[in-house]
Order: structure tokens, then C-alpha cells, then sequence
């Protein structure tokens, strides 16, 4: 460490030697705060200042500047600690994405097993919500037998909480109860509903907390497994398209919002608050929570939204078509992998679609719903031009080819997949995400990107994986006081907010007190040896 580094805070240690009854030695040491007037002292009378820039750059006490620097070397500490924990993982069966078409929604999906013991559920990943549901208890729900569904090979699951011994149920009072506020006591089961975008769509039931099966990946060719902690929705009554094929096993929702997947794994310091998703040109991929993406990858701000919302909000400045990149038609977009094609305001759209139609050179048809279409045989694949999105510091994202095919009897259709819609926020959905490794780094605030043909990223050297130790699981879910950081940053149970009652099996155990004073004091006379 630097020489900033070289003053804790003012302690007294005392050192117990012995068992027997006499009288016992001790020892005390006095370690001197980084701030206190005795550190500046000694910096002065050493020609250093303590803060890199002479004399002026050390804090005035109990101001702004004092406090900011007490921050972040809080932050700092924090992060430090939670480094042993940090590790890339994937569901227990293997992290793998596939998206089955028509048959189901065009939405990627993974296999998770949830409880104990586990059970099987093939969820829809969307990162434009939060809630992780799946079908439970089912009041009116979509069919899970596997004679519904010729693409899959085997049956789906519907949750049940008590044949789970690791479910508990989650009360009105608990900070993630958005609902709790309508209950009629604290102590009640808190309810969830959830509504879509889509006409009608919606899933309702009851929270719970419960286990999610994962495994570590990365650097440590030893793969462990991990059983973390969340919050899952009880889905008993499903409407609208959840009842029509699309989704039938549950959704898990990716958003950056506090009750979601990645936040409550980043809330009890598993990972960072990132995780990377990964679509190949053949419709599938891969998921992988903790992972923020290789240095060399392109990557532009998130942007906050107005109101309470969170989701993954981007700026575009503008869009080319071709080698043609138009004016003024920019505008803020949400990156959202439940939705399979984009959208964009009315204004953006309609430049982007005139201009695509004149480099296409072709005749142009409306056909359900879109109306950019063009008939297979009269537009050649090598001409159809591509996309680029453009951000700020000239970070773009290409589009080789925006179209989708639609296969007939006659040479099939070319259509290109971007929709309007109303307000002047898009969606950059799932169609132009196609080719890349995208990380949504919710503790940095960035979106990356980098090409990638979505094969397993353990191997990759930029991605260090750390098993969690032996008996470190389950990992429990985080208290309210750390639900409430306000910072953002992936704090573990043993750093902040109230230790529990009693140890579990997720803190490592101390060493003898004697033994742990000992070392302790050690460690501070080397601390005193580097001040000589």
C-alpha cells in the first residue's frame, strides 16, 4: 500500500498471555487516524503532505471534502473485502440460452433449478423487468406438460413452496414488499402483481425466498457450486400471452431494480452488480452474473430515468444506415432482451425507414404489422445495407444485417425489424443484440459490448473467477440495511448491516481469540517498523 495507507484508526489492543491465575501482562499500541492533527504532524515534519499535493490537498475537518474522503475509503475497504468472493457464475445447468422461435415468443431461455430439493424450471430472461417468478401453486396458469411443447425434452416445472424445506415466506414489512403498504398487518404474506407491456399480460401470487442453484466459472478451473439466496414470485394466476405459449415456466427479470436476480447476488457479495448475455447468430447463448466484460470492449453510460424507475436507459446519438448516418435522430433507448425486435420514436423511425428503403432499391410491401418488407428474390442479401447505433465518445454498435427472414413457397420475405413507438424512448431489443457479449454493468454504469460467438467465456483469461469457500452456502439474502446502500456497490453480509444472531455457515470462522490478537498485533508492529 501507499504511504497514505500507514495509519488506521486510534486503538488500544490489549494482549491476554497465558492461563493461569496470576497476574497477566499488557500490552497496549496507539494507532494514529490518517486525518488526526498527530498524522498531519508527522507529514509536515516529514516533507510530505498525506495527500499527494502539498499541504493544501488535507482535509479541513467535518467538511465536505473530509467526509467525501472518509467515503471513499470506506468504498475502498469494502471492495477489498468482497474481492475474495467475486466470481463469475452461471445457473447449476450450465448457463446455456436457447430461443425456440414462434413456439414461444422468440424469447431466450435457461434452464435454473430453484429449492430444496431442487426443481427444474425453463424461465424467459428479460432485462426490462425485475421480478423472478415461476408458476406455483397454479390457479391459472399455462400448461407445463411436455405434450404441449414438441421442442422441449422435458416437463416443466411448477414451484411448491412447501415441498421446498429452503422457502420462507416473505412478510408485508420486508423492504422489498412493494405491496406491503396495502396489507392488512406487517406480519402478512406480502402479494406481488406484475404487469407487461403487453395487452393484458401480467403474473400475481405471494413472495418467498428461496434457494438458487449456481455454479463458478472463470479462471479457477475447479468448478464449485454456490446456493444463493432470493426472492421469487409464487405466480399462481398468469394472463394474457403467459397463458399462450410465451413464458409458461416463469420469467426471470434482469433489471437493475433491487428485488431482481443480479441485485440480490450482488447485495450478499457474490458478484458485482454486472452480468453479461451473450446471443449467438443461431438463437442461443449464454447468461453469466459477475461478469464485466474484457477490457477491450466498447461501452457507453446508463442513464438514469425520471421518477423511481431503473432500467437500462442508453443514449443514441444517431443512426447510420449504411455508410449514410442521419441527423437529428437520436434519442434515449432501454435495452431490453425481452423484447425481439427494436423500436424507435416516430421521428427516428421514420428517417431510418425511408432511408433503408432507398439504399434497398426494391419494392417495398406491408405485411402483418410490418411494413418493411421486401420479397426475397427482388432484394439480394449482399446489398441489404447494415445498421450502426452510435453513442457518445464515438462508440457504436453495427448491425450487419437488421432484416429477418420469413421462409414461403415462393422465396420468402425480407422485413426489417424495427418497429415505432409512441414517447421518445426506444427499445433496442434482442434482434440487434445478435453476435455480441453485452454486460450490463449496473455498478459502473455502463453498457459493453464485443463480438463474440457466445462459447463458453470461462475460458477467457480477462474473466477471474474465485470459488466461494467450502462452506460458505447458502448465501443468505442481504438485511434491510444493506438492501438500502445507497451507493450501489456489492457489499457481503459480513461487512455491513447487523451481523446475525448467531454465525452461519457463510462467515468464515476466527481463529482462537489469543491466536487472533497475536496476529493482530503483528501486523501493527510492521505497521510502526514502516513508519521508522
Amino acid at each position: 500500500m501507499g504511504k497514505t495507507h500507514r495509519f488506521g484508526v486510534i486503538l488500544v489492543l490489549f494482549l491476554v498471555l497465558g492461563d493461569g491465575c496470576g497476574a497477566k501482562p499488557m500490552y497496549s499500541w496507539r494507532l494514529i487516524h490518517r486525518f488526526s492533527d498527530e498524522a498531519r504532524s508527522s507529514w509536515v515534519s516529514r516533507g510530505e503532505s498525506g495527500g499527494g499535493n502539498g499541504t493544501t490537498s488535507w482535509p479541513e475537518k467535518k467538511s465536505f471534502g473530509h467526509m467525501r474522503m472518509l467515503l471513499e475509503n470506506d468504498l475502498k475497504r469494502q471492495r477489498l473485502r468482497l474481492g475474495a468472493q467475486n466470481q463469475v457464475l452461471v445457473t447449476s445447468q450450465g448457463g446455456r440460452t436457447v430461443n425456440y422461435g414462434n413456439d414461444m415468443g422468440w424469447l431466450h431461455y435457461t434452464w435454473i433449478d430453484i429449492g430444496m430439493p431442487n426443481n427444474s424450471f425453463l424461465v424467459a430472461l428479460d432485462t426490462g423487468s425485475d421480478m423472478f417468478w415461476v408458476p406455483c401453486d397454479c390457479i391459472e396458469c399455462a400448461p407445463l406438460s411436455l405434450s404441449y411443447y414438441n421442442m422441449l425434452e422435458k416437463e416443466l416445472g411448477e414451484y411448491s413452496p412447501s415441498h421446498s424445506s429452503s422457502s420462507k415466506r416473505i412478510p408485508c414489512s420486508h423492504e422489498l414488499c412493494e405491496l406491503g403498504p396495502n396489507c392488512d398487518t406487517p406480519k402478512a404474506h406480502c402479494p406481488y402483481t406484475v404487469n407487461y407491456l403487453s395487452d393484458d399480460t401480467s403474473s400475481s401470487g405471494f413472495l418467498f425466498e428461496d434457494l438458487l442453484h449456481l455454479a463458478s466459472v472463470g479462471g479457477n478451473k475447479q468448478q464449485s457450486f454456490v446456493q444463493a439466496s432470493i426472492i421469487i414470485g409464487c405466480g399462481s394466476k398468469q394472463t394474457g400471452q403467459y397463458l399462450d405459449g410465451v413464458a409458461p415456466d416463469g420469467v426471470m427479470g434482469l433489471g437493475p431494480g433491487d428485488i431482481s436476480v443480479p441485485s440480490l447476488l450482488a447485495k450478499s457479495g457474490l458478484i458485482p452488480h454486472s452480468f453479461s448475455f451473450c446471443y449467438d447468430k443461431s438463437y442461443s447463448g449464454r447468461l453469466y452474473f459477475g461478469d464485466q466484460g474484457p477490457s477491450s470492449q466498447k461501452s457507453t453510460s446508463l442513464l438514469p430515468l425520471e421518477g423511481n424507475s431503473l432500467a437500462y436507459i442508453v443514449e443514441v446519438e444517431t443512426y447510420c444506415v449504411g455508410s449514410s448516418c442521419l441527423n437529428k435522430t437520436g434519442n434515449k433507448a432501454q435495452v431490453d432482451t425481452g423484447s425481439s425486435f427494436t423500436y424507435l420514436p416516430s421521428e427516428s423511425y421514420e428517417q431510418v425507414a425511408s432511408e433503408f428503403h432507398r439504399q434497398a432499391n426494391a419494392t417495398r410491401i406491408t405485411i402483418q404489422g410490418f411494413e418493411n418488407c421486401y420479397k426475397a428474390r427482388a432484394l439480394k442479401v449482399p446489398n441489404i445495407p447494415s445498421m450502426k447505433l452510435v453513442f457518445s465518445m464515438n462508440q457504436s454498435l453495427l448491425i450487419e444485417n437488421p432484416m429477418f427472414h420469413i421462409a414461403d413457397d415462393q422465396g420468402g420475405l425480407y422485413c426489417l425489424g424495427i418497429q415505432r413507438i409512441d414517447g421518445d424512448i426506444g427499445l433496442i431489443g434482442q434482434n440487434f443484440l445478435m453476435g455480441y457479449r453485452m454486460v450490463f454493468d449496473w455498478e459502473k454504469l455502463k453498457l459493453g459490448w464485443s463480438n463474440s460467438n457466445c462459447q463458453d467465456i470461462a475460458s477467457d483469461d480477462e474473466i477471474h473467477s474465485k470459488p466461494p469457500p467450502s462452506d460458505a452456502s447458502p448465501n443468505p439474502l442481504p438485511t434491510n440495511e444493506q438492501q438500502q446502500n445507497p451507493h450501489g456497490h456489492a457489499v457481503p453480509p459480513a461487512v455491513a448491516g447487523k451481523a446475525p444472531p448467531k454465525p452461519s455457515a457463510a462467515y468464515h470462522r476466527l481463529p482462537p481469540y489469543r491466536y487472533y490478537i497475536i496476529s493482530l498485533l503483528l501486523l501493527v508492529c510492521t505497521a510502526c517498523m514502516t513508519r521508522i
